[in-house]
């Protein structure tokens, strides 16, 4: 654990211990981490289901533009091709493989922030906009839930509800990423059980809407939890929804066959109002570099997964939740 890792925890427990609020994001390698002890709208906007820290604007409705230039997919291809070669040596038996989209659009990322449907919603200025329908974990009055995400269809195929339900690789991934969360908080809490399996969400997009598959889990946390929530957090790090199973060598492979930093995909947004705390895996994310504008997305891979589809996936998921 590097200096500024140690500290950024050490400072998480000292603010639970007073039971004082603060937001932090903590990027997919844990070698940025950014703590707000105080909100400043002008660098940092967010939102949760249940708070935010700005007032809604009025954007001028305008044709959106969405033109989308994905990475080859032969450079996909190959590092698909090392993953399966792990799967098969019982290296991993999931590994989320992700790869940079680059984004042409007439939309600024603070306007996509506005305009955007999404559970959670962050602008960081001058570094990207993430609208995430994925839900890391959430801690209300001592209990610590996870809801991971694995499983995505196109609503609009004929009878998509029950194809996801019944896709022999996308059940797989799904009971592997249940067991990665169980196991992941089993280190910080008891009682761990799963509440709800495999339901479905809907999820309209400017490129048609999308069906994703959830679960939630849940665990009891010790009484004095605030006083250890940055370590509790440091424990669950990576999100195993976008790294895989078993954890440490899945990541040692994603960082050979991806080639490219993720930076703050992937990694997590979160709100601790000074003894709750909600959090979501920072998905569906547009990073910004001057004028370049890049998506980054992806999704698990198992021995079941063909490459062609996955790919499709991947780029299915290049889209803004304005419906």
């Amino acid at each position: 654990m590097n200096e500024r890792q140690q500290h950024t925890i050490e400072r998480m427990n000292e603010l639970g211990a007073q039971g004082k609020p603060f937001t932090f994001i903590i990027d997919f390698d844990f070698q940025k981490p950014l703590l707000f002890e105080t909100d400043d709208p002008a660098s940092l906007l967010w939102k949760t289901p249940g708070s935010g820290n700005y007032t809604p604007e009025m954007i001028h409705e305008k044709p959106v533009q969405w033109d989308i230039h994905p990475g080859l997919y032969e450079k996909y291809s190959e590092a698909f091709t090392v993953v399966q070669h792990h799967i098969h040596n019982g290296d991993t038996y999931l590994l989320n493989l992700t790869m940079p989209t680059q984004v042409v659009t007439n939309l600024s990322p603070e306007e996509i922030f506005h305009i955007s449907c999404a559970p959670y919603k962050i602008w960081l200025k001058n570094q990207f906009v993430c609208f995430s329908p994925e839900i890391f974990i959430q801690i209300a009055d001592g209990t610590i839930s996870s809801f991971p995400m694995k499983g995505t269809i196109d609503a609009n195929l004929e009878n998509a509800r029950e194809l996801l339900l019944n896709d022999e690789k996308e059940i797989a991934e799904h009971h592997t990423i249940v067991d990665l969360i169980r196991n992941d908080l089993s280190m910080v809490a008891l009682d761990v059980q799963v509440n709800r399996f495999m339901y479905i969400d809907r999820i309209s997009t400017n490129r048609g809407d999308l069906l994703q598959m959830s679960s939630k889990i849940s665990g009891q946390l010790p009484t004095d939890y605030q006083k250890s929530i940055g370590s509790i957090l440091a424990k669950m790090l990576p999100a195993g929804s976008i790294s895989g199973a078993p954890k440490p060598k899945t990541l040692e492979i994603i960082r050979k066959v991806e080639q490219y930093d993720r930076g703050y995909y992937t990694g997590i947004f979160g709100v601790f109002d000074g003894k709750n705390l909600d959090s979501c895996v920072l998905i569906r994310y547009l990073e910004q570099d001057g004028e370049k504008l890049t998506f980054k997305s992806g999704g698990g891979i198992t021995f079941l997964s063909d490459c062609q589809t996955e790919y499709n996936e991947l780029i299915q998921k290049v889209y803004v939740p304005i419906g």
